[in-house]
């Protein structure tokens, strides 16, 4: 059995709720778990850009498309009595480090409490759920060492975003151990958290993240700006982290009390590189362009440094990634000048890319 025929046996006629599938990685997921057959919910406020994946794949007309703030746990209760999913992948949440500072109260609120709020929705309705919680490898305590970092290291964060991250891993640990398992627990729920790395992929349109930026500035023929050259971090293309989820729920719905628990889904070590290298690897594939680097204008504090060990992932669960950081990009630009030059229908070439990734992945996991 291939790659695509386990997840279409998995998933195809399975509930599925997606928090945050407006987003650029929700809307992803979304897509896949569609093509696959499977009955997706999708929970979220309205688009967080314009323009966005969401509505360019008019992925509103394809699944269940609600719009919700996990902020409210009485209106997210109602959903998960109404469609009682067998799978939940929670991604809302506020997820940038240079906005936290500007929103750190919100950040907070949407990134701890809507968690707990996604959980104890889940625990209140009774129904046997498979959750995995997408959170971040800023959830670390980041020492700027040069070592990647195992889901048995510190939780931490400098910035809100970061110590957001790591405040809801501990409301899902904490949660996990007291309601969603434990050895020899008979809970009808299995939970997971997924830690990725810096992921990019056509559709994202967020301010401050460097590919917008780059494809943004190349597009209006403007000197691309960066804060950081030197910032090191372990970049990937959407579908690797996305396919790491959906191999470790199917672990999980299979044998919950080996599979629960904290999971690192990074790239190959090729794949960290500076943000300098990234920027010029972009340009190279777009054909054109140059970047600069101005005096910094504010003193936030970003990390400089970050890496994430997937061995736990590797040995463990099977996965593995499937796109270096050369392919990652070259398939990020096409998906940005196919949507630029209006040459291709963005809801089947998104398909193109995630069948093709399911092909290239019989070859590597």
């Amino acid at each position: 059995m291939n790659y695509k025929e386990k997840l279409v046996r998995s998933f195809n006629g399975q509930t599925v709720l997606i928090t945050g599938h407006t987003g650029f990685k929700g809307g992803w997921l979304a897509l896949w778990l569609e093509s696959l057959g499977a009955k997706v919910i999708g929970y979220s406020l309205d688009p967080p850009t314009q323009p966005s994946f969401f509505r360019q794949t008019g992925l509103s007309q394809k699944i269940t498309d609600l719009r919700g703030d996990v902020r409210e746990l009485a209106a997210l209760s109602k959903v998960f009595r109404k469609y009682r999913p067998e799978f939940v992948f929670h991604l809302a949440a506020q997820p940038l480090v240079r906005a936290s500072y500007k929103t750190p109260h919100d950040t907070f609120e949407v990134n701890v409490m809507g968690t707990a709020n996604v959980l104890e929705a889940i625990r209140l309705s009774g129904t046997p759920t498979v959750c995995v919680c997408i959170t971040s490898d800023k959830c670390y305590e980041n020492r700027e060492w040069d070592y990647a970092y195992r889901e048995n290291d510190p939780m931490g964060g400098h910035d809100p975003y970061s110590a957001s991250k790591g405040a809801a891993e501990i409301v899902i640990a904490s949660y996990r151990k007291s309601y969603f398992g434990g050895e020899g627990s008979a809970s009808p729920y299995a939970l997971s958290s997924a830690r990725a790395g810096n992921v990019i992929g056509g559709g994202d349109w967020a301010e401050d993240r460097i590919v917008p930026d780059c494809v943004q500035s190349l597009i209006d023929g403007k000197t691309i700006i960066i804060r950081n050259p030197s910032a090191v971090r372990p970049w990937q293309f959407v579908l690797d982290p996305l396919s790491g989820y959906l191999w470790l729920a199917l672990a999980m719905k299979e044998h919950p009390d080996e599979y629960s628990g904290a999971w690192n889904f990074g790239p190959h070590y090729s794949n960290n590189v500076d943000v300098g290298t990234l920027t010029e690897k972009i340009i190279r594939e777009w054909g054109s362009g140059k970047w600069e680097h101005p005096p910094h204008t504010d003193n936030l504090h970003e990390a400089g440094f970050l890496k994430l060990d997937i061995a736990k992932s590797v040995t463990k669960l099977g996965w593995r990634p499937v796109y270096g950081i050369n392919e990652a990009i070259q398939k990020t630009i096409a998906w940005y000048k196919a949507d630029y030059t209006r040459a291709e229908d963005m809801y089947k070439f998104s398909l193109d890319q995630i069948e093709t990734y399911m092909h290239d992945a019989d070859n590597t996991v």
